[in-house]
């Protein structure tokens, strides 16, 4: 059992995020030119009627202002933001307001040199960009449209030549496993800030895709906090909480008290997860602790994104580290991983319950 981690020491280590969301992620739009095999929104080509208008995008931003300072970062993302012509104007009233906006584009015709400046010119702070394979080959079959990983590729050069930080996401599935040590060094010749890995939830279009198991998963970690020790870049985890336990294990085996890790990129993660540090809103205005915990809570057309974090009962439930059930209650590192709530949601009905693709036994 680890003696750096104690639920004594949760409050001072700044893993309960109560007071606002470090990032606000809005679908701005479900409508994309891509049809990717793991799209969690199940994008259509055309755009819904219903998503929320100019006007209320803007009343949107405004209640994020509300958390005060500091304030979350917004991140716009779909389907594919450049579906909707207000895009940059949406940028722009967010960042004349105060707020950081980032956004995450498809890789379609769509993202232009001109555009990619025009965003940046709007107050744009970085973009993220996806990358599943380290060929064509590979990454076309995943995104549905021929062409799209020279296209990704193009546009990340574009980025860097714009001074623009980059994040590059890659999906983590029994597919891609045997592909991330080419992934990795193709992400060191594009000079990203982060690379992301997304572990898959089975939602939306992944339900047909394959998962690795929790042993693989293990390994995949262990790999990541070893690259991660001398990348040029960070490396994070999404939906995969316990790559920070493994980190930690990892410094304590070698010595260090697990500080470093807590210090680094890795540890500025901590206990950051679904509904605790995160918060997202749909196309449609609902407002649910992650895109990919459809828990629904509310809706900005009618309710106040500050009073639904801070007091509606299901975010403070996935703040509370011990309504944890099962084998995530029961373990020491519960405070600064916490297990994915939407992949324990997807699997069990049970956000409050195991994340099945931990292997650790506390």
């Amino acid at each position: 059992m680890s003696s750096v981690i104690t639920p004594a020491v949760v409050a001072d280590a700044g893993y309960v995020f109560s007071r606002a969301p470090r990032m606000i992620y809005w679908e701005m739009t479900r409508a994309c030119d891509l049809a990717c095999r793991h799209c969690r929104a199940e994008a259509i080509p055309a755009r819904d009627p219903f998503e929320l208008t100019t006007a209320e995008a803007r009343a949107m931003l405004e209640q994020v202002v509300a958390f005060g300072e500091p304030r979350p970062h917004v991140v716009c993302t779909g389907g594919d933001p450049l579906k909707r012509p207000d895009v940059r104007e949406v940028i722009a009233y967010g960042t004349a307001v105060g707020l950081g906006m980032s956004l995450a584009p498809s890789a379609t015709a769509n993202l232009t040199f001109e555009t990619i400046r025009a965003l940046r010119e709007a107050g744009m702070q970085s973009m993220s960009l996806s990358l599943d394979g380290s060929t064509a080959v590979r990454h076309d079959a995943f995104r549905g449209v021929p062409g799209c990983f020279e296209t990704t590729l193009r546009a990340a050069r574009w980025v860097g030549e714009l001074g623009i930080p980059l994040q590059l996401n890659t999906l983590v599935t029994a597919d891609t496993v045997d592909d991330l040590e080419a992934l990795y060094a193709l992400a060191e010749g594009l000079g990203v800030m982060r690379w992301s890995l997304f572990f898959l939830i089975p939602v939306g279009r992944g339900r047909a895709l394959p998962e690795i198991t929790a042993e693989e998963a293990e390994t995949v970690m262990t790999w990541m906090a070893e690259r991660a020790a001398a990348a040029p870049f960070a490396i994070a985890a999404t939906e995969a909480p316990h790559f920070r336990r493994v980190a930690l294990q990892r410094a304590q085996s070698s010595g260090d008290s697990g500080g470093a890790v807590r210090r680094g990129s890795i540890g500025r993660g901590f206990g950051i997860r679904d509904g605790n540090g995160v918060m997202f809103v749909s196309h449609h205005g609902e407002v649910t602790p992650a895109g990919f915990l459809p828990v629904v809570t509310g809706n900005v057309r009618s309710h106040s994104l500050v009073e639904l974090y801070r007091g509606h009962e299901v975010f403070t439930a996935l703040r509370d580290p011990a309504r944890l059930r099962g084998k995530c209650g029961r373990c020491e590192y519960r405070a600064p991983c916490g297990g994915s709530r939407a992949r324990a949601f997807a699997h069990s009905g049970d956000y409050l319950g195991s994340d099945p693709l931990c292997a650790y036994q506390p």
